[in-house]
């Protein structure tokens, strides 16, 4: 009776913990059911080895506000013409549910730029850096319909965007329509520039978007499968396996290095009766390679290269490419030489796209290289359209076209002088509405406008002393010599969108609050305050698990711990987890098993 008893309790022990259990898993799997946010936290809590990170899920808001106010009103539509840097930038800052957006682009994803020439030799995967936009714009609390479209020509008169389907023919042919807008933004970037040279388009290899870095590490394979032929003789396997890149800047240097660490640590184990033949050679027009970087870091850059065995050529313009040899003139010596090769990459800098063009002809900008845009990044003449990223360029006002209208809006009692004490309510509008006069400001290491004046020939000595319209154009006769346009980067273009979006976003409540500037010319302030570009700094990667930087403050790294700098900087400014992740198991998969090679 007794072990009857106890096996009794034992069983109902089992099947209560079993019940218990049972019990569990249905709270668990009810839990995970109605909160999926709940499994992607457990997963990068898995990830991250239980460490702390910020967690967030983004949840379309369709509360009174979205659905009552905004529903009694027309939306007003905003187009985006693009998704690179500056246009996904706008969308992913983009928070105002009261407009209705519509994107069109012949790519339907972002690509992560920087990383194309890793791309181009296997370091990294193509599909590693691009991000689906229609993932990042579905987080959006409102709708925004994409269109995988090209643009054909833009309507400003009549505010119509002419598109044409960027799919297949055997679809059904291409599709054209158009696209009203009440906002239109301009983000289509640009194309490679050619500088009319003949044969560039016909025999060249770009570099720009993720066709052009899949179509490049094609035909470097082919380039190395071909010199394995036995037919083929010496001569012509060193012509074969002669890689030339035309451009000595950020993109062409690196990737003249990443190439040269492909052939060096992976192809030259697979094809060891060739690798002698390899030959890269980088041409440059100027002077030096990376010209826009600090002269340490290019002295660095040149000396390596050279201990690398790449051959740099500086003073060489291409005149004339053919499909075996490349045509060069030596500035110094104005002698044209024949250059025979396997491939070149053209990497030299962008042009304006036709579309862009054809639209400047439109509003009267065809005297311009590209588009040009006042500070708030509204294209001028055009108060509703906006373009932002390499197809525009900030017009700066200078400051000697207003120096009267300064001058007269600081002169309240209309005296016709002033002393420091009148310009003290302007002093700040004036330095962020011209942004050279800060910049002059720490050239000539002045504290403030106040010193400038008082700099300025020992015209204003003490607040009381006056000055005349003549001295206030003295004090700021050399101001608009620092005047510089933008560099056309992601780094630019990222920030441009995040500006305008916010823009976008504050409109309603900048209109009744303006908070920009005082407009020198008219009443009242500007609605924003203008677009400033904060430089960040700038990475130069160099082969060999080496690169340099030069980062704000004039601080200039180079070296191997700059390189670790590169992959963490790089991989916090992918646009997604997803993209991280990928990115840094190819990073991983390339240390532990080299690059592939396979020809796809």
């Amino acid at each position: 009776l007794s072990l009857s008893l106890s096996l009794s309790v034992r069983r109902k022990r089992k099947l209560g913990f079993t019940m218990r259990g049972y019990t569990f898993y249905q709270r668990a799997s009810r839990a995970f059911h109605d909160y999926p946010s709940l499994s992607k936290f457990l997963v990068i809590f898995t990830v991250s080895s239980g460490n702390l990170l910020a967690f967030s899920d983004a949840k379309p808001f369709h509360g009174a506000y979205a659905d009552g106010v905004q529903a009694d009103r027309k939306k007003k539509r905003v187009v985006v013409l693009g998704t690179g840097w500056a246009g996904t930038s706008f969308l992913k800052n983009l928070k105002d549910p009261s407009y209705d957006v519509q994107v069109v682009s012949p790519r339907n994803y972002f690509a992560f730029t920087p990383l194309l020439p890793s791309v181009t030799i296997g370091t990294v995967e193509a599909r590693s850096i691009v991000e689906p936009i229609r993932n990042i714009v579905r987080k959006k609390g409102f709708d925004v319909q994409f269109r995988e479209a090209e643009c054909l020509r833009i309507d400003a008169k009549n505010k119509k965007v002419y598109c044409q389907s960027s799919q297949e023919s055997n679809l059904g042919g291409r599709e054209e329509f158009t696209v009203d807008y009440d906002y239109l933004v301009i983000a289509m970037g640009a194309r490679s520039n050619t500088f009319n040279t003949p044969g560039v388009v016909e025999n060249c290899l770009f570099l720009k978007e993720v066709e052009d870095a899949q179509r490049i590490r094609r035909t470097v394979i082919d380039c190395f499968e071909r010199a394995s032929l036995p037919s083929v003789s010496e001569e012509e396997r060193k012509k074969i396996l002669h890689f030339v890149v035309v451009g000595g800047g950020p993109t062409g240097v690196e990737f003249a290095a990443e190439l040269h660490d492909f052939v060096v640590e992976d192809l030259a184990k697979l094809y060891p009766t060739v690798k002698d033949h390899v030959k890269i050679t980088l041409l440059e027009a100027g002077d030096h390679i990376l010209n826009m970087f600090d002269k340490r870091i290019t002295a660095f850059a040149e000396e390596k290269f050279q201990r690398d065995g790449i051959s740099v050529k500086t003073g060489s313009m291409v005149v004339k490419v053919t499909d075996k040899e490349i045509s060069t003139k030596e500035r110094k010596t104005g002698e044209t030489l024949s250059i025979p090769y396997g491939m070149v990459v053209w990497s030299t800098g962008i042009g304006t796209r036709p579309v862009v063009m054809d639209f400047m002809k439109q509003i009267g900008q065809t005297n311009r290289r590209v588009l040009a845009t006042d500070e708030w990044l509204r294209v001028e003449g055009c108060d509703s359209i906006y373009a932002l990223g390499d197809c525009a360029t900030i017009n700066q006002r200078r400051v000697m076209e207003d120096i009267a209208e300064i001058f007269s809006k600081s002169d309240k009692n209309k005296s016709g002088t002033l002393n420091l004490k009148d310009f003290g309510e302007v002093m700040n509008d004036i330095c962020e509405r011209y942004p050279q006069v800060e910049l002059y400001l720490k050239k000539k290491k002045l504290k403030n406008f106040a010193a400038l004046l008082k700099n300025s020939q020992g015209n204003v000595q003490k607040e009381s002393t006056k000055l005349d319209i003549e001295g206030f154009k003295s004090a700021l006769s050399e101001v608009d010599s620092q005047m510089k346009n933008l560099p056309a980067t992601a780094q630019v273009a990222a920030q441009q969108g995040t500006y305008l979006a916010n823009c976008f976003n504050r409109m309603e409540e900048c209109e009744k609050y303006p908070e920009g500037p005082v407009r020198f010319r008219a009443l009242g302030r500007h609605r924003f305050h203008p677009f400033r570009y904060k430089h960040l700094g700038q990475f130069a990667p160099l082969g060999g698990e080496q690169a340099a930087a030069q980062l704000p403050g004039d601080w200039v790294s180079i070296g191997h711990s700059t390189q670790w700098l590169w992959y963490s900087v790089y991989a916090s400014k992918l646009v997604s987890w997803r993209t991280r992740m990928l990115v840094i198991s190819d990073w991983g998969r390339r240390f532990v098993f080299g690059r592939d090679s396979s020809r796809i």
